[in-house]
């Protein structure tokens, strides 16, 4: 099954296509060849627009946080424009049932929440994750910041989102799962090919998958970046579609997918 074009590396009979470029003109793309959508959820870890020269913690030493061209500011006005952009591509290529999970600190995860409301997205959880080692705040002039915020929505109102509270009540140790979830970094062996900046670890991919998905269900990641969704969704038995425009993150990508394959 192509999408677009010819794609860096696929398996057609386990449902597995990962695809270097930019995600805006792969979805147009998309779109046009499922006027009705394709996707049954979606997974973005958009740019943070944090590189502009600050600077964190790293194993103990004073690093940059800028992670490359992708990542700097353009000004709270042309991100939230980026952030409408991508969304309105996600939605049109949502299934009318299909769900979106975006991740963001609070740089850029409000203009995503506004830009949601204002496509007409319907709002299901805002899901904080709890970091429970964080790196400390080297300035000592703010609170250490130790969580991300991850946004699941509905395609429109009218979706009937999936949503397997059974399995989650199961997880949470026969309680309702609550929308504050801890989980470490990505583990060493999850960056034996590399890492990415930003990168995700698998086991907070996983329960996301499993939350909202079925069985063979088609996921898009626009924003690919290792490979960490796709991970989940081989290991989860869905099928995936990745887009990153760094050939660099695609190549680890990709040999994370394959080694997950021979683990599958």
């Amino acid at each position: 099954m192509l999408y677009a074009a010819d794609p860096v590396w696929e398996d057609a009979d386990r449902g597995v296509w990962l695809y270097q470029g930019n995600c805006l003109s792969v979805m147009d793309r998309i779109a046009e060849r499922y006027p009705e959508g394709v996707f049954d959820m979606i997974f973005a870890d958009p740019p943070y627009f944090l590189s502009n020269g600050g600077i964190t913690c790293h194993a103990g030493k004073m690093v940059s946080v800028n992670k490359g061209e992708w990542d700097k500011s353009r000004g709270p006005e042309e991100n939230h424009n980026f952030n409408r952009e991508w969304l309105a591509r996600c939605q049109k290529v949502l299934k009318p049932n299909g769900t979106i999970w975006v991740s963001g600190t609070a740089h850029v995860i409000h203009s995503v929440g506004f830009a949601m409301q204002q496509l007409g997205f319907k709002l299901l959880n805002d899901i904080t994750w709890v970091k429970p080692n964080p790196p400390p705040n080297l300035s000592c002039r703010y609170f250490t910041h130790a969580t991300e915020t991850i946004i699941w929505a509905a395609k429109s109102e009218k979706s009937r989102h999936c949503f397997d509270y059974k399995l989650m009540r199961q997880m949470a140790g026969g309680k309702q799962m609550k929308s504050v979830w801890e989980f470490l970094p990505p583990r060493r062996a999850e960056k034996v090919f590399g890492k990415h900046p930003t990168q995700k670890p698998v086991a907070l991919l996983e329960r996301i998958v499993h939350a909202s998905t079925k069985p063979d269900d088609l996921v898009l990641d626009p924003f690919m970046g290792s490979g960490t969704a796709a991970v989940a969704c081989i290991r989860a038995a869905r099928r995936f579609v990745g887009i990153e425009l760094e050939p660099a993150y695609v190549s680890l990508a990709t040999r994370r997918v394959e080694e997950s394959h021979v683990l599958a």
